[in-house]
């Protein structure tokens, strides 16, 4: 693979999210199931106001979101030398969907309170796999942060599952499985708006950092002899990734499979130098989510809920992956 491929498919992956960016403003149920016609948006006053205060935010947040996940799943796999780690592999999307369940059984909130539990509750998982993983007694750090991750996230499913018990199975409980399925159906300004500062961040650390991946990707020593500090790196890297995922599942719910699928297509199309790869699983995550919101809110009358379009799409994606195990984790066979 040379540079100018890269920088082909780079470019490539940056116009087709663009390009798809702009159709997702005129696809919708108005005026007409599907498409609206640029006349329509250009003369009807109400066409306009539905693109500017609707779609609009929606479409920012699916990009920021894809973006988002897609980028601490590569991050994370590559910190933790594994294909398989996750985004909610540390407790914080666990952490977040208990967050918002409590937000709703207990304090019968919604909107940016229910935002506010979420990510608090997703950045204490991350707290609390780090307390937990430095009481572990045996194996390395990185198995321990694993096995104190299960753990945590296990906790907070165990939470989530008694307040569905406790929930009023009128009210409540419809919004809190909603909530769990995932999806962007009440996006507005103000929710985009209040976590894009945590995720262009986030997502500034993890692209500026990118570079270093390869040789966190090292054992401790190997990656100290060549001039890195691992354990203050990699506790950058992983609060950026937590941050992101924290602040974008407070607003759209646990969506799974963007931060384990998409990292796995990137490191296919470009190999799995970090510097190249990151970029790509942030173009190809972004698109990936606006493709299937925009598929959510316009197939059926009715919404599907976003998470199980990328769960249904993913699953698919990554069984044709596991085909090819050598393209599921390139730097596992040189190991």
């Amino acid at each position: 693979m040379t540079i100018r491929y890269y920088r082909r498919v780079l470019w490539g992956l940056l116009i087709l999210l663009l390009g798809l960016m702009g159709l997702a403003i005129f696809v919708g149920r108005y005026p007409a199931p599907i498409w609206m016609p640029l006349q329509t948006l250009l003369r009807d006053p109400l066409a306009q106001r539905l693109v500017l205060n609707l779609r609009l935010p929606r479409i920012l947040a699916a990009v920021l979101l894809g973006m988002s996940l897609a980028a601490a799943g590569t991050a994370l796999q590559m910190i933790f030398r594994n294909p398989l780690v996750e985004p909610g592999f540390l407790g914080v999307s666990q952490g977040a969907a208990f967050g918002a369940a409590l937000s709703i059984v207990g304090l019968g909130a919604s909107g940016l309170v229910t935002q506010a539990a979420a990510a608090l509750c997703g950045c204490l998982g991350l707290g609390l796999s780090y307390a937990l993983a430095r009481r572990i007694r045996y194996g390395g750090w990185t198995l321990r942060l694993i096995l104190a991750g299960i753990a945590v996230s296990a906790l907070f499913s165990a939470g989530v599952g008694i307040l569905k018990y406790v929930a009023d199975p009128l009210t409540q409980l419809p919004e809190l499985v909603f909530w769990m399925l995932g999806a962007l159906w009440g996006v507005t300004w103000q929710e985009t708006l209040s976590i894009l500062p945590v995720t262009l961040a986030a997502l500034a650390v993890l692209l500026l950092m990118r570079w270093r991946l390869n040789l966190l990707a090292l054992d401790d020593a190997t990656a100290f002899s060549l001039g890195t500090a691992p354990a203050r790196e990699r506790t950058v890297l992983l609060v950026a990734a937590v941050a992101a995922t924290a602040a974008i599942v407070s607003v759209s719910g646990v969506v799974g499979w963007v931060g384990l699928i998409v990292p796995q297509i990137a490191r296919s199309l470009l190999g799995a130098d970090g510097q190249r790869a990151l970029p790509g699983a942030v173009l190809m995550g972004g698109a990936f989510t606006l493709v299937c919101d925009t598929a959510a809110r316009t197939a059926l009358s009715s919404e599907i809920p976003l998470g199980i379009l990328t769960s249904l799409i993913g699953a698919l994606a990554f069984s044709i992956l596991m085909v090819t195990p050598r393209q599921l984790a390139p730097w596992v066979s040189k190991r």
